[in-house]
């Protein structure tokens, strides 16, 4: 796996850069402000680091250990007013709902399709010029020992980098890391990720 090396940045609002190259979600510039306001004045959270210029990403975030990793993500993405897609079953997506988790770049896949999550999922990087797609590899909020192959399948099979982000509860900092470009070794390029995890703690615990 390679690693394209970039200083993380803290800016002084705690805002990230986004690139022009991102997916936009295009929805109104006061929900984007009101969501941005709960994230960094009422949650005290902010950013460290920049985002790529890419059109074709996958996400992985860590550790995953709470609920409200996704509450804060959700307002996050929202407030910087990117498209970037997540998954949930099919059953969700119904209703008003339904409209609402696609309005927020909700995924809905088919966990019992023989065509199987990864090339569902890998389907969406063919439908669009701009994709940014995330995931939680550990797969629970639990602490596991293994985390799920998904992202690297996802990855390889869209030909998309795979960018590493956490959630660092005790400084209230979501950290921007670095781009990797899969090899077709998979214990190799975890070993790799899960080492740039270890200093990040979550909401009630890290990764090792």
């Amino acid at each position: 796996m390679s690693i394209a090396a970039r200083e993380p940045k803290a800016a002084g609002s705690g805002m990230p850069g986004v690139p022009d190259k991102a997916p936009r979600t295009g929805i109104a510039g006061r929900w984007r402000s009101l969501c941005w306001w709960l994230f960094r004045y009422v949650g005290g959270w902010r950013f460290e680091g920049d985002f790529p210029d890419v059109t074709r990403l996958v996400i992985i975030v860590a550790p995953h250990s709470s609920a409200w990793d996704g509450i804060w993500g959700l307002m996050a993405k929202v407030g910087l007013d990117l498209d970037i897609v997540f998954m949930g079953k099919k059953e969700l997506f119904v209703g008003p709902l339904g409209w609402l988790l696609r309005r927020l770049g909700g995924l809905p896949v088919d966990r019992a399709s023989p065509r199987g999550v990864t090339e569902q999922v890998a389907q969406q990087f063919d439908a669009a010029p701009k994709v940014w797609f995330v995931l939680a590899p550990e797969g629970t909020r639990r602490r596991v020992d293994q985390w799920k192959t998904g992202f690297w399948k996802i990855a390889r099979a869209a030909d998309a980098p795979v960018l590493c982000v956490a959630f660092d509860y005790p400084r209230k900092t979501i950290v921007i890391g670095p781009l990797l470009h899969c090899t077709d070794s998979y214990g190799a390029d975890l070993a790799l990720i899960r080492e740039w995890y270890r200093p990040f703690v979550g909401r009630h615990r890290g990764t090792d």
